[in-house]
């Protein structure tokens, strides 16, 4: 079959790709959209449904099991009633002899066999158990106080007491029924009938229920869960945690609160929960969703709560949700593949053309990128070259500047190096002299002796001169320096100086090894030594200097601090600013502190300055380590 391309010619080229393209992004996305978006409704409607349908089946379900609770409790409701009948009873009450106390021993024990309950006991009107079912047990509750529960303090006021706890003898929980024994219309004693609850559990964890009944305070008392037993529903409040603590309903029992991961509320005592599983058997849902159903149960402040759980229903929600997207993404499959087939002729006519044109736009762009590649190509190569050459030009004037910088230090401390060497060329002059004289007199212990002091003064000289020839030479941008050695050097280099000021020093820090070339780190130390010398002359108090250091990560942090008159704030500005200084006159060439900077940085430090509440300036070097220091064990 021939087609006629002027029935299905396209659009020019510049016309038909764009809405291709539009195509081919847009309308792929909306489908996905609306797929997605179809899916989560059928998801949502089927789930909606369902939760109708499981909402009216578990009413059903939770009316059948509260009636089946409220006739287990209602079955022992006459019991404690039953003892105001029996005259034993009311004779040990008013005599409370041996004898009276085995009688009615004895009854309570074949009642409590015959009504199948946990325990029966007796209390005078104090709370003291008279008689109890129990009485041959190692753990009978005979002659224990029970004054302090809340069923005794009802049945005593003549009221039914209902209460539920656990023992505080056996530790036991169960359920307790008092009813106070009158005689002459006054209450002579209280009767209580302790029954156990945990066939409830048992009924219904055979029967795969779950299930929970919870007490007038949020207490779950029963579950078919051991896990959420003694579990509260709701937060309690201090005042509530300490009231039950004092009553010892629930013994020492932490009553930790069972929070839901999430909770949504769809009518009246009907809501879903969802939980942490906890369950042993293996499973790959890491929650588990309920639908709680909650009735308060007749003639008691309890409730009881019946969860059904979602998984099933929403993993048939999910098929349905899941049915009607791939349904949605059938249908618009086939309305695209018919849409394309019917455009696919007028589409290969204008991608020809659009193709033919593509290319020759192609090969005129490829001509001219590759034109400007290659003289971007050359002004990058002439810019590398150039910025080497600057960053050469650099580095030489910066290695330049700091032996300037160390020589100008030499042009100061000159005086001060004079000093150190007159001081001992005139001791040996005076001993060389008196030296022959001993000689020719054949004195020579004495003559011994100024010869190994006139030894002393040669070495004394030499270390002068090896720390201003260690001093003078140039360092290197890499290295490692001793900071005990440093320190030492700079100090011998500003001996004098210190000497004549009469700074006191204080030094702690130990003798690390640090990333930095010996010279370069002495310099530095002689250029904030000497600015703390220069800060602190002429003051009132005792100039006072301190050398400390600590470790801080893998850097070793050294302080230098004087308590000299500090620096005014305006100052403080410029403070690493080159040829900036405080010096009066031309003492100072304002490089030092900028030296200093660019030195520590260079290796891999940084130099800053602080300035102490207590007065002065504080300059605080932090410099790496060559080995960082080990933690200590803790």
């Amino acid at each position: 079959m021939k087609c006629d391309p002027i029935l299905y010619r396209g659009a020019p080229p510049s016309l038909a790709v764009k809405p291709r393209l539009l195509r081919h992004f847009l309308l792929p996305l909306l489908i996905i959209l609306l797929t997605i978006g179809l899916g989560y409704a059928g998801y949502r409607i089927s789930e909606h449904f369902g939760i109708r349908t499981l909402s009216e089946t578990g009413e059903r379900q939770l009316e059948l099991h509260a009636r089946t609770v409220e006739s287990e409790l209602g079955k022992y409701t006459y019991l404690p009633s039953l003892l105001e009948l029996e005259s034993s009873v009311s004779q040990l009450l008013a005599d409370p002899s041996a004898q009276n106390r085995v009688t009615v021993n004895q009854y309570l024990e074949g009642l409590n066999r015959r009504s199948r309950s946990r325990a029966i006991y007796v209390l005078d009107t104090t709370g003291r158990v008279m008689a109890t079912s129990n009485w041959r047990d190692t753990d009978s509750y005979l002659g224990e106080d029970l004054s302090f529960r809340a069923y005794f303090q009802d049945a005593v006021r003549g009221q039914p007491g209902r209460f539920y706890g656990i023992g505080s003898t056996s530790g036991e929980p169960g359920y307790y029924l008092a009813h106070g024994l009158e005689e002459q219309g006054k209450i002579i004693g209280v009767a209580v009938i302790k029954v156990r609850l945990e066939a409830l559990e048992e009924r219904w964890q055979r029967a795969r229920l779950e299930a929970y009944v919870s007490d007038e305070n949020g207490i779950i008392i029963l579950s078919s869960d051991p896990s959420r037993r003694l579990k509260s529903i709701r937060p309690l409040s201090a005042d509530t945690k300490e009231r039950l603590a004092r009553s010892l309903q629930y013994y020492w029992w932490p009553l930790n609160e069972l929070q839901p991961l999430e909770r949504e509320s769809l009518a009246e005592g009907v809501e879903k929960v969802t939980f942490a599983n906890n369950s042993e058997v293996v499973t790959d849902h890491q929650e588990v969703s309920y639908l709680a159903q909650t009735r308060r149960l007749n003639d008691t402040p309890w409730d009881i709560t019946l969860l059904t759980p979602l998984q099933d229903l929403r993993r048939e929600a999910a098929n349905q949700g899941m049915l009607v997207a791939v349904a949605f993404a059938l249908l618009a499959f086939l309305l695209i593949a018919w849409n394309e087939r019917r455009k696919v002729i007028a589409t290969r006519l204008a991608a020809r053309e659009a193709l033919q044109e593509a290319n020759n736009q192609l090969e005129r762009k490829i001509t001219e990128r590759t034109t400007h590649l290659r003289a971007s190509n050359e002004r990058l190569k002439g810019q590398i070259r150039e910025r080497r050459q600057a960053e050469d030009t650099l580095r030489r004037a910066q290695d330049e500047l700091v032996q300037a910088g160390k020589l100008a230090a030499i042009g100061q401390m000159s005086t001060s190096i004079a000093h150190e060497l007159n001081q001992p060329l005139a001791a040996l002059r005076t001993l060389s002299g008196n030296t022959v004289r001993f000689l020719e007199r054949g004195d020579l212990k004495v003559a011994a002796d100024n010869l190994g002091t006139i030894n002393n003064l040669v070495d004394r000289m030499g270390r002068i001169t090896a720390n201003l020839r260690s001093f003078a030479r140039r360092g290197d941008d890499h290295g490692q320096a001793s900071l005990g050695k440093a320190v030492d050097a700079a100090l011998q280099l500003l001996a004098n100086r210190m000497e004549e000021s009469g700074v006191q020093l204080h030094r702690d820090l130990n003798d690390e090894l640090l990333k930095i070339d010996q010279t370069r780190l002495e310099q530095i130390l002689v250029n904030l030594i000497g600015n703390a010398l220069d800060a602190m002359q002429g003051q009132p108090t005792p100039p006072q200097l301190w050398l400390t250091g600590e470790f801080s990560d893998d850097k070793y942090r050294l302080r230098v601090r004087d308590n000299g008159p500090g620096i005014d704030p305006e100052a403080r500005k410029h403070l690493f600013e080159p040829f900036f200084t405080t010096k009066p006159g031309e003492q100072g060439l304002g490089l030092g502190l900028t030296l200093s900077a660019s030195l520590a940085a260079a290796a891999g430090g940084n130099l800053s300055v602080e300035f102490p509440a207590i007065g002065g300036v504080a300059f605080v070097l932090l410099l790496p380590l060559v080995q960082p220091a080990k933690a200590e064990p803790i």
